[in-house]
């Protein structure tokens, strides 16, 4: 059975239409029909439901589909293994971390890499913790950066280093001079945080809870590099990882007395998965590059 066949019926499985899926797949809708329907024959087997206004997916196009996923990751990966380079000549590499790690440790990780392998294309993706995972179960990127996820049979996570999160202030701030600062100190002054939709932020905001602490937020922002910017210009607090603050100009590290639990960061990939020979040296030049960072 041919492969596009295969592919045809997965994307009509993903649109719910064969007119959407043929312009996605830029075939057309007559081609594409006429696929799945000789597929059908051969299995003797109805694998779509085309009654209604949306085409849906039969109990046995369900069972297929899921082999016809699988079918394909693998002919992928087999294609990757023949063309891969062991003497890194050549190839590509694709990562993804959540943006964080962009703030203060992408730079680095990509010298260190671009230094020892400069024929080899890497691929940044920043993506929530969410999306890195389901990335790496469809083999859209090689690794991922990001906190321990929730356990999943597909993904194996190797930690890195750890987090720790600190009070930020400009350089010149009021509290600048400070050496530590009690967690409930907090409510005296105004806050700038990211936005609710990151990892970090949950992470804050159920630390604040806990220590019975609810300070006035006064600015969310839903990118790294703005939240710098805006804390650098004026007399906010803010609560961000070590490291960022420690490479920023003009902003400073506030420590707490009974700061934000760390949280271990983990080097993600799936399990059993074929490994380039730029997968691998990757890998490694992350694990060393993470060092710099442990505690």
């Amino acid at each position: 059975m041919e492969l596009r066949a295969l592919k045809y019926l997965i994307a009509v499985a993903e649109h719910g239409n064969f007119t959407r899926a043929a312009e996605a797949l830029h075939v057309s809708q007559p081609a594409l029909s006429q696929q799945i329907l000789q597929m059908e024959d051969r299995l003797d087997a109805v694998l779509l439901d085309r009654s209604g206004r949306t085409v849906k997916v039969t109990e046995a196009g369900q069972a297929y589909i899921a082999h016809a996923r699988r079918a394909l990751f693998e002919l992928e990966s087999g294609r990757r293994a023949i063309h891969d380079v062991g003497d890194l000549s050549r190839g590509a590499v694709r990562l993804a971390m959540t943006p964080t790690f962009t703030a203060y440790l992408i730079g680095p990780l990509v010298a260190a890499f671009r230094a020892r392998f400069p024929a080899i294309k890497v691929n940044v993706l920043e993506m929530s913790m969410d999306t890195i995972a389901a990335a790496i179960e469809a083999d859209e990127v090689d690794l991922g950066i990001a906190f321990e996820l929730a356990r999943c049979a597909d993904i194996e996570s190797l930690p890195l280093f750890t987090e720790s999160l600190r009070v930020v202030v400009a350089d010149h701030h009021p509290w600048a001079g400070r050496d530590a600062l009690d967690v409930r100190s907090l409510a005296e002054g105004e806050l700038a945080l990211l936005s609710k939709n990151f990892v970090t932020r949950v992470h804050i905001d159920n630390y604040l809870q806990a220590s019975q602490v609810a300070p006035k937020v006064a600015v969310e922002v839903n990118t790294i590099s703005a939240l710098v910017e805006i804390v650098r210009h004026s007399n906010l607090l803010t609560i961000l990882p070590e490291a960022i603050a420690g490479q920023a100009p003009g902003l400073r590290n506030l420590s707490l007395a009974s700061p934000p639990p760390p949280r271990t960061v983990m080097l993600l990939r799936r399990k059993g998965a074929y490994q380039s020979a730029a997968t691998r040296a990757l890998e490694d030049i992350v694990r060393r590059e993470a060092a710099r960072w442990m505690l």
